[in-house]
């Protein structure tokens, strides 16, 4: 059997002083932490005010409320027609269906993706009259617009009107204009 040396070689001497420094280091971080004191190093000016490529700048941006609300309302409603679309895809699909209710799934299939392609039209083109953002719902029988105005005008809302009125068969009257500043 072999006897175990007892020379230390220069691996284990590395070794060993790595280890110490690392509880160095952690003694180090223990203590400031404990204390509250910083470690800072003295950053000198540049004396030009040149920019220089790779400074950093903090920019604090506010959050814009109406934004996320429109962002939101998209989410959702894409869910919500994801959600339908799916189910009338599982109706068409199942095997225990008859003719009639295959053909009224189809039919309301074909519903859904018509408004939703009138919706997507709606909205750009809300858009193009000067609107910043806007989020159109329709499901046949009327209409909803939620736009971000500072201020609404009856002629902007004459035009959102004349815009739906051309793009669907909806009633004048079942056209809702909401909007959010």
């Amino acid at each position: 059997m072999k006897k175990p040396s007892l020379i230390i070689g220069k691996k284990q001497l590395i070794l060993s002083c790595l280890t110490v420094l690392l509880a160095a280091a952690v003694y180090v971080n223990y203590t400031y932490s404990r204390t509250g004191m910083t470690v800072s190093t003295p950053v000198t000016e540049l004396e030009d005010n040149t920019p220089h490529y790779g400074d950093t700048e903090f920019v604090s941006a506010e959050p814009d409320p109406s934004a996320d609300y429109f962002a939101k309302a998209r989410l959702e409603k894409t869910a919500s027609r994801d959600e339908a679309v799916q189910t009338l895809q599982t109706m068409i699909g199942g095997g225990d269906v008859t003719d009639d209710e295959a053909v009224t799934a189809a039919l309301d299939a074909a519903e859904v993706a018509s408004l939703i392609e009138k919706e997507g039209t709606i909205e750009s083109l809300i858009k193009a009259q000067g609107f910043s953002d806007c989020v159109v719902y329709l499901d046949g029988q009327s209409a909803k617009v939620v736009v971000r105005t500072d201020g609404l005008e009856a002629s902007g809302a004459a035009a959102m009107k004349e815009i739906i009125l051309e793009e669907t068969s909806i009633p004048a009257e079942n056209i809702r204009i909401f909007e959010v500043k």
